[in-house]
């Protein structure tokens, strides 16, 4: 008794901050530029230092058992059978181009099953192991959950693979019941899905078993416990399991909307939907997927994961004094705060600072799984990153984002984490003085990376056809070298913004070097001050105060 209400608990602080976390999005491969299926993830996971995971491909006796620790807490939940034969893992790909991403939307409270053995992350990393398709790991997953209980709140996974893209959408089924009940959908080829801690899945037709799958229980199980009691036509996964709040429309949808605008035109007609402030019968939820006006690259879907509601009536860079003098678009956590007794809320965007690490992984079936599946990863807030590849076959992870000597209280400057998060942290109080200097070296870098991509993976498949031992070590040695390129550019950055910046003023410079005065001893400066914006609102709210005679 005792271990299960520590095991609940555990799982209950687990969840609990993770209900405002996350996005993700998928897109078909006709609706991509390239043919290639792309999924992204944003983990956003308060003060942790998530490194790079890696698990080897291996064979395993029959008895061998797996020991399962929860992806958050590190709490160790049991142990099942491993598989005999289990796949490459890097990061959130496997060796066959299959990727897994989650959000939470954590559900109905009574649903949450802490006597569960395996978590959300365990399950992600099992799939991964275990799949060589994506309907193949939904199987996997929902087998695992159901035999041995899932101990986590309720999930969204991003499953995919070279030529499909679903999502998986779970719950449990309440203390001690080891069981589970889910639905997955498969995203039509021209069309991009997000999803963003708010079950995304309504009416599904489940007669069409190509393009739906669903647990035996899941509707009689929303009936027996009251959640659903109309015809199975008019069954809603979301309704029945996780019911949207103005949290989740607000602080959730909203991001998916936003998303959506980016891609396709006409969105701002589910704007009343994701403020969240009307009934819900009186506006229309967003659609599950929408077809992109174009097909998106790479760095298209890049620019989604970045979205802050810029041009939008959610922005934050405006007309609000939390903005501050330097029309940041950053607020304090908690989301939810309180003046009196009234509650407040920041709007949550997709690109947000407490990001841990960031994927866009890009899945093609076309080329061989070694040259083909290539994850785009960056560590830290999605909006101030340069992401790097990283091949699905790589032999290594790259050092900058495995470094031994780093973790959530050490800091080093090799590290990507802490490099990033170094940069980052000097940008988000000045803003508007900082930030269009990292976007501009943030995004140069970008561009090289994409325009290098064509001609080393020419060279991999040339290597290829002779030597696949030398054509995984030019893959994973580029890999290496990218992203130690990108911290040491990181790291300049921020020696040259703690000089040029210092003290609220800016240090002239011509073609990088500083102004000096005529003796050569002090620098040139200028003194920015305050946008006009920012000198609006504060003329606002001070009246006469400071105004000069």
């Amino acid at each position: 008794m005792i271990r299960k209400l520590l095991l609940m608990l555990m799982a209950a602080l687990a969840w609990g901050p993770r209900g405002e976390a996350c996005t993700s999005i998928l897109v078909g491969k006709k609706a991509s530029a390239d043919g290639s299926v792309m999924c992204t993830y944003n983990i956003d996971s308060w003060g942790a230092c998530h490194k790079m995971y890696r698990y080897a491909a291996g064979c395993h006796a029959a008895g061998t058992m797996r020991k399962i620790y929860d992806r958050d807490t590190r709490v160790y939940h049991g142990q099942i059978p491993e598989a005999p034969v289990t796949y490459l893992v890097t990061g959130n790909i496997n060796e066959w181009q299959v990727a897994i991403g989650e959000t939470t939307f954590e559900g109905r409270d009574e649903l949450v099953d802490g006597t569960g053995i395996i978590d959300y992350g365990s399950l992600m990393d099992l799939g991964l192991q275990r799949a060589r398709t994506a309907r193949e790991a939904i199987k996997v997953m929902t087998d695992l959950a159901q035999t041995y209980g899932f101990c986590s709140s309720g999930e969204s996974f991003t499953v995919c693979d070279p030529d499909e893209a679903w999502l998986l959408e779970m719950s449990g089924c309440g203390p001690g019941s080891k069981s589970v009940v889910w639905v997955a959908v498969r995203v039509p080829d021209n069309a991009v899905l997000a999803h963003a801690n708010q079950s995304r899945i309504r009416r599904v037709d489940v007669s069409d078993t190509a393009n739906v799958m669903m647990s035996k229980n899941c509707i009689s199980f929303a009936r027996a416990r009251g959640y659903f009691k109309g015809p199975d036509s008019e069954f809603s996964f979301c309704d029945a399991y996780n019911p949207p709040t103005f949290g989740g429309r607000r602080l959730g949808d909203s991001r998916v909307w936003a998303i959506y605008r980016r891609v396709t035109q006409g969105m701002d007609r589910y704007l009343p939907y994701v403020e969240g402030k009307r009934p819900l019968h009186e506006v229309e939820p967003l659609p599950l997927w929408v077809v992109p006006d174009k097909r998106l690259t790479v760095n298209d879907v890049i620019g989604c994961m970045r979205d802050r509601y810029e041009g939008t009536p959610l922005a934050m860079d405006v007309n609000d004094a939390g903005a501050g003098v330097y029309d940041s678009p950053f607020r304090p956590q908690p989301l939810r705060y309180k003046d009196g007794d009234t509650t407040l809320f920041n709007e949550r965007p997709v690109a947000t600072a407490h990001t841990a690490f960031t994927w866009v992984c890009q899945l093609r079936g076309f080329l061989p799984r070694e040259v083909g599946g290539v994850m785009w990863w960056g560590n830290d807030d999605s909006g101030m990153v340069a992401y790097t590849p990283v091949y699905c076959c790589a032999t290594r992870v790259p050092h900058c984002y495995d470094v031994p000597e780093a973790d959530a209280f050490h800091f080093s400057d090799k590290s990507a984490y802490w490099v990033c998060n170094w940069v980052s942290n000097m940008v988000y109080p000045r803003w508007s003085l900082l930030y269009p200097e990292l976007e501009q070296v943030r995004d140069s870098l970008q561009a090289s990376y994409f325009a290098r991509q064509p001609d080393v993976e020419r060279r991999a498949l040339a290597l290829l056809r002779a030597d696949r031992d030398a054509a995984l070590a030019l893959l994973t040695d580029y890999g290496d070298e990218l992203g130690r390129q990108m911290v040491d550019r990181w790291r300049d950055m921020a020696w040259h913004m703690i000089v040029k910046y210092n003290d609220g003023v800016v240090r002239q410079e011509v073609n990088g070097r500083y102004k000096r005065n005529s003796s050569g001893f002090r620098p040139v400066l200028s003194r920015p001050g305050m946008s006009p914006a920012a000198r609006h609102r504060i003329h606002r709210s001070t009246g006469t105060r400071f105004e000069v005679p």
